[in-house]
């Protein structure tokens, strides 16, 4: 789409929460949508981007949605045809599904979430505190509306979201490398039939974020370039990644579902407890974190050649994130006070001084060695390119703003995640937001260098294996 060009919606806008990512896609709904203010609204839990609101002249309602009143609230705030963006935390995502799916709202949102405090509800497993368990619940509501129903958009923002278009670029661009005359695939089935033929066995979500900020980390805060509570929310849930059928050593503190797809698994400790390596073309070898994200899962489950939990072919996919280094340090403090949150908490949207996001795919195992793809982007650049952003945010904003223009533009689709919709689509609305775009190609392995000094127990006949990847 033209920069220039806006898309017409009729119906109006209700966004729910506004934190970083609502502050920063405000503006560019106008810049995008033909909408007057009048019909767009802001629905949240306390007063962050209540400035920004009155600014851009939107209706803001401080009024906290929970399990006994949000259907009487949404139901006076939305009719047929209107659009539900919602992008808070601890509310439970199937449940505002259900009223929009039930009354013709569109809809999306950045990440499944539950209800305040149900992700660390001790009586419930591990399993079902899991975002597999709450992508399974989502999924389940495609059984209940039609395909052709309301188009509600599964957590499409940068990731997850934008990285399974990425993916797909990617897959295209190793088989062009490969001098593969290949078709875009039209199906699911095509897209996993191409990346088994290319070989690829894991791919990792590898970002780095080296943002620097002009007032350091201090004693007991916890400081980030984006959502604190949404990263201590996920960092606080179980590690889960797409479990690939190449693998032949199954974690010691690993654990199956006994229910749904069999796409991922779970690891039993908090995902910012995990550490795993990978590669980025700007970083190099790093370590990041394991963090539950819903790409990890829903990017396995697209690329399954068969079923179950020993499918003919499915790749290893999950998160590897290392963010700020004032933000790896909070992590550990954190942590070293048994996952209790710091007192002070303190975003660093407005003092960043330099750096930028690094977010990307990294696809293991083509035969021209491992290829990043992904979005190179700054915080001077994210800050020519729209108000009220970092980098991070940026990012996130740009995949949400396509996600949100592709729902308007197909409007009964149904419920459809990222890798449902058409790639090259989302990505024209979303690539004047991400600064350089690049594909590169290294030859590094996680095995490179190991075994010398410290001998360690890794698989030297397949450098692609789970446990190479994991630091113990």
């Amino acid at each position: 789409m033209n920069q220039r060009e806006k898309m017409n919606f009729e119906g109006r806008i209700l966004m729910l929460g506004c934190g970083f990512i609502g502050q920063g896609i405000l503006p560019l709904i106008f810049r995008h949508i033909d909408i007057p203010p009048e019909r767009v609204s802001i629905l949240t839990a306390d007063d962050r981007g209540r400035e920004v609101a009155e600014k851009y002249k939107v209706s803001f309602s401080v009024n906290p949605l929970t399990k006994e009143n949000h259907r009487t609230i949404l139901g006076a705030s939305l009719k047929r045809g209107d659009f539900l963006l919602n992008l808070s935390s601890d509310v439970e995502a199937t449940d505002i599904m259900e009223h929009c799916g039930g009354n013709g709202i569109l809809y999306l949102d950045t990440c499944i979430d539950s209800w305040l405090g149900e992700n660390f509800d001790a009586s419930l497993s591990v399993s079902r505190r899991s975002n597999y368990a709450l992508r399974e619940k989502a999924l389940a509501y495609r059984k209940i509306w039609p395909s052709n129903g309301p188009t509600m958009v599964l957590a499409h923002g940068a990731n997850p979201g934008l990285v399974s278009h990425f993916v797909k670029q990617a897959l295209l661009d190793i088989a062009r490398d490969e001098n593969k005359q290949v078709d875009k695939p039209a199906s699911r089935e095509q897209w996993a039939l191409l990346s088994q033929s290319l070989g690829i066995k894991t791919i990792h979500v590898a970002e780095r974020d080296t943002q620097i900020s002009s007032q350091r980390k201090s004693p007991g805060e916890f400081v980030n370039t984006w959502s604190i509570e949404g990263l201590i929310s996920e960092g606080m849930q179980p590690a889960e990644l797409g479990w690939g059928s190449h693998e032949k050593h199954f974690p010691v503190d690993g654990a199956r579902h006994d229910f749904g797809d069999q796409s991922g698994i779970y690891l039993n400790r908090p995902g910012a407890s995990v550490r795993v390596r990978t590669w980025l073309p700007l970083a190099g070898p790093q370590i990041g974190f394991l963090i539950t994200h819903n790409e990890s899962l829903s990017l396995a489950s697209y690329l399954t050649v068969g079923s179950g939990s020993h499918p003919e072919y499915r790749p290893t996919v999950h998160y590897a994130y290392h963010p700020t280094d004032d933000t790896v340090l909070s992590i550990h403090e954190l942590q070293e006070r048994n996952w209790v949150m710091q007192e002070t908490l303190r975003p660093t949207t407005d003092c960043l001084v330099s750096g930028i996001d690094e977010l990307g795919v990294l696809l293991i195992g083509a035969k021209n060695g491992v290829y990043w793809y992904g979005s190179r982007l700054s915080i001077d650049e994210a800050r020519q390119l729209a108000p009220h952003n970092s980098a991070t945010s940026l990012q996130v904003v740009a995949g949400t703003l396509a996600g949100m223009m592709w729902a308007m533009r197909h409007p009964q689709s149904g419920i459809v995640e990222a890798e449902d919709m058409d790639f090259e689509e989302v990505l024209a609305i979303a690539l004047p937001y991400l600064g350089e775009m690049a594909g590169e190609y290294g030859d590094w392995t996680p095995i490179d260098g190991r075994n010398t000094l410290f001998p360690e127990d890794i698989d030297c006949e397949d450098p692609w294996q789970f446990k190479n990847f994991r630091v113990v």
